[in-house]
């Protein structure tokens, strides 16, 4: 599960609930394009501006549409009290396993996180992976810390920043802190734009935002690259790079895959929760012309 494709799908919002027709739509295409796992309630799933209740409902649609597809579950919260009874919720739903990462308000101490992670792990009865996103919880782990928390009970997987573009130094980065966690803990790579030399580098998983909407050309990148194809992985890869230009310049994916996924009628328009907007006006137009010349439908 914690290995290959992992696609995180949005969770389109129509009016002020949850489109579950069209989130249920997504999950089933992600199943058919053959992902490894399917992660609900990721950064690109909105997970952080919706209620537990949400989640919740959220949880048990992924994984009724999943099919036999693994769902990973999202369920970082600020206090420990919520992320446990989102861990209560997703293993309720029937989820394979969990995705927490450090959500604050306060920034928090490195002790403080290594708590919060020993606390769940204590009370789960299916895998986690830790979520190390500084971006959006402004924590930057150490592979010391990395180390500790991977020595926790059902801690399977770390979902790591981007690599350097250099595959050297990718390598060099995703082998030193292979040395500072157990063998059976496994290192995915985020950042889609890097995720080709992540894998090439060694990283066993990629956690994708563009596996979850257009997941044919993730499922291809991340199969050649598996395969020892490393240049075909590069290849495929690069052929995307505007696309890869347009997350960086709105300084992440979210609001580039919501637009796409609105301009393909795959979800609601708008659909993503207030004040979040997709891309508009201009740069909405030329991303319409990019995926049709990038063929992604």
């Amino acid at each position: 599960m914690f290995s290959g494709l992992s696609a995180f799908p949005l969770t389109p919002i129509s009016g002020d609930g949850i489109d579950e027709a069209a989130f249920a739509s997504l999950v089933r295409r992600l199943t058919t394009a053959g992902v490894d796992s399917i992660c609900a309630l990721g950064s690109t799933g909105s997970y952080a501006y919706l209620t537990i209740a949400e989640r919740a409902r959220v949880a048990r649609l992924a994984v009724e549409h999943a099919g036999g597809t693994p769902v990973i579950v999202g369920i970082g919260a600020v206090r420990t009290r919520d992320v446990l009874a989102l861990a209560d919720d997703a293993q309720k739903a029937g989820a394979s396993g969990v995705l927490l990462a450090p959500v604050s308000y306060q920034k928090l101490t490195g002790d403080e996180v290594f708590g919060l992670y020993e606390a769940v792990t204590r009370q789960l009865s299916v895998p986690l992976c830790v979520y190390d996103n500084p971006g959006t919880t402004h924590f930057e782990f150490t592979d010391e810390l990395h180390g500790r928390i991977a020595q926790l009970p059902n801690v399977c997987s770390i979902k790591i920043p981007g690599v350097p573009a250099d595959p050297a130094a990718a390598k060099a980065r995703v082998d030193h802190l292979r040395g500072m966690i157990p063998s059976h803990v496994t290192i995915g790579v985020s950042g889609d734009a890097c995720a080709a030399i992540g894998l090439n580098a060694g990283c066993e998983a990629w956690y994708s935002v563009i596996g979850g909407l257009f997941p044919q050309v993730a499922v291809a990148i991340t199969r050649a690259a598996q395969a020892g194809h490393a240049e075909e992985a590069m290849r495929l890869s690069d052929r995307l790079k505007p696309l890869w230009a347009l997350f960086g310049k709105y300084g992440g994916s979210l609001r580039v895959v919501a637009a796409a996924a609105e301009l393909r009628g795959l979800v609601p328009s708008p659909s993503l929760p207030l004040p979040l907007m997709a891309v508009d006006g201009a740069e909405r137009q030329q991303l319409a012309v990019m995926l049709d010349e990038l063929g992604l439908a």
